[in-house]
């Protein structure tokens, strides 16, 4: 039958801390008595050899041992048993260099030989030792007897009983055991608290519990689409799952690491340390946008999620950008339809000229602005988003004009990203300047070697100067926001993507009213094929005042 042992934490643990204190305890009482077995033995050995010494130092020994037969009533027998008596020792033993004794605390044995080698002591060394002799085991010590010129003559050799050197030890072990039990009972009851405390930790799981949890998190965390990162109370990367790493761009050298080491200053960083709070913030990382919680925990750390909506994001726009179309494809029929009117008007009153001028003028304004994008930005892409911003800020009434210094050859490392740019800026200054006196919005693109310089000027209300900063922070908006999407995201991409290519974005006030946002992207154009013709496109025709071109008038 087999014998199972506790399967919690709580109690495993205390068995193991218990089963070491035992041990320890046991061991270290078994090394103190060990050592102080050796401690008696050496004070008894001492002591034999100091009550030989004061005996030996006594004249009268080597004086009765030279002039005196060994005899049980001599001098010699009588002032040995009287120092024995009073030092408590085994016995006292004075003897000639021969070895024959002349006391001994049995009278019977004077005038025999010793039991044991005298000649170290009477080769004038003196000796401490444990042996056993006629009266059994003894801690010994042995010295030279000498007369007064020094010469040795015999030797005196103490003994004290090594049953009062185990009644000693034996005397101790209590104590000690006592000691050592007390010591148990402490370590016992510090092992439980430790155990106790553990069971609140662990919540009195199984090891075999902890480790199916682990696992379990192990391929939750890592198997999940949804960045995990965890951080300590000192703000330390605890944790990072393989999202989270590719979304902030983080590597495995960075667990450990205070936050502020591992992700740049920016609204990312703040909502991580808990500096923003709030649910689903939105934050924009490396041109990914981001929509991030935090849960602080018991511990004083945090966890927090991140979830990538870049994609959301992105078919956001294009239905802004749909929607846009849409509503310039009602203005253009509303205005076909008008001008339909206007035509069969014409000819039902027989003025055929007039109507072949009416068309053929309706025909060149929008052949026209589309020629005037074209030969000034040469990208198709760009001059597309141009056109069709044009007719949306026709409906809107605002006037949408280039600016005079605007040339952009087709050189484009990725018109995506400038296609972004252009369309956030062009749409909030339309927005802005919507319902303003003489409401216009001028773009200006330029190509400065292969940097592109952008400049959307409206004539709006501005920017004050306290929100210039602040407007291009991720979830900052004064607008209200429609309901598929936040807003807030825009202006943070423009800058974003400026940064990427090393640049930057800013807003100043424009001279008249207004704001101006400049967008600067070094190295967002090729290098000019070599041998190639000058970048001057045709300027389409249809200057307007200060030889800017427009592409839309309101209507």
């Amino acid at each position: 039958m087999r014998i199972r042992g506790p399967r919690r934490v709580f109690s495993q643990v205390l068995l193991a801390q218990l089963a070491i204190v035992t041990g320890v305890t046991a061991l270290a009482t078994g090394l103190f008595l060990a050592l102080f077995s050796d401690e008696l033995d050496e004070q008894a050995m001492r002591r034999a050899l100091a009550i030989a010494r004061t005996t030996a130092a006594e004249p009268r020994f080597a004086e009765g041992v030279r002039t005196t037969p060994p005899s049980p009533g001599g001098p010699v027998q009588a002032a040995a048993e009287r120092i024995r008596r009073a030092s408590g020792a085994g016995y006292v033993v004075v003897m000639d260099r021969r070895g024959v004794r002349w006391s001994h605390p049995e009278p019977d044995r004077v005038g025999r030989r010793v039991s044991t080698d005298p000649s170290a002591a009477l080769s004038g060394r003196e000796v401490m030792e444990i042996d056993v002799g006629t009266l059994g085991r003894s801690a010994r010590g042995k010295v030279p007897l000498r007369d007064g010129d020094g010469r040795i003559v015999g030797a005196v050799s103490v003994g004290i009983a090594y049953g009062n050197v185990r009644d000693g030890l034996l005397y101790s072990v209590p104590v000690l055991l006592a000691c050592a039990s007390g010591a148990l009972a402490s370590g016992a009851a510090a092992a439980y608290l430790v155990a106790r405390r553990l069971r609140s930790r662990t919540h009195d799981l199984s090891f075999t519990d902890i480790s199916a949890l682990l696992a379990e998190r192990e391929a939750m965390l890592h198997g999940i689409r949804e960045g995990v990162v965890a951080l300590d109370r000192r703000g330390r990367v605890r944790l990072a799952n393989d999202e989270a790493r590719r979304l902030l761009e983080l590597d495995a050298a960075d667990t450990g690491r205070p936050l502020e080491e591992v992700l740049p200053p920016g609204r990312v960083r703040d909502v991580l340390s808990g500096e923003v709070t709030g649910p689903d913030l939105l934050a924009v990382s490396g041109g990914r946008v981001l929509v991030a919680n935090r849960m602080p925990t018991a511990d004083g750390g945090a966890v927090a999620t991140l979830r990538d909506r870049t994609e959301l994001e992105l078919l956001g726009r294009e239905l802004d950008g749909t929607r846009g179309l849409l509503e310039a494809l009602r203005a253009q029929d509303h205005e076909h339809a008008n001008r339909l009117h206007a035509l069969l008007g014409l000819l039902e009153l027989g003025m055929h000229e007039e109507a072949a001028e009416f068309l053929a003028g309706a025909v060149g304004v929008r052949r026209a602005t589309a020629e005037q994008v074209a030969g000034r930005v040469h990208d198709p892409l760009l001059a597309a988003l141009l056109v069709g911003k044009a007719t949306v800020a026709a409906e809107r009434g605002v006037e949408l004009r280039l600016a005079p210094d605007t040339l952009l050859p087709d050189r484009l490392v990725d018109p995506r990203d400038l296609v972004t740019v252009v369309g956030n800026l062009v749409d909030n200054a339309l927005d802005a300047a919507c319902g303003s006196r003489g409401a216009r919005v001028e773009v200006s693109l330029r190509a400065e070697g292969r940097t592109v310089v952008l400049e959307v000027a409206d004539t709006g209300p501005g920017v004050p100067a306290g929100w210039r900063e602040e407007i291009f922070t991720e979830g900052w908006t004064r607008k209200e926001s429609p309901a598929h999407r936040p807003r807030g995201i825009g202006l943070a991409l423009v800058r974003r993507l400026a940064e990427r290519y090393g640049g930057g974005a800013g807003v100043e006030d424009r001279d008249g009213g207004g704001a101006v946002f400049t967008v600067v992207l070094p190295d967002a154009l090729t290098a000019p094929a070599a041998g190639g013709g000058s970048e001057e496109g045709s300027r389409g025709g249809g200057s307007a005042p200060g030889g800017g071109a427009v592409l839309g008038r309101p209507r």
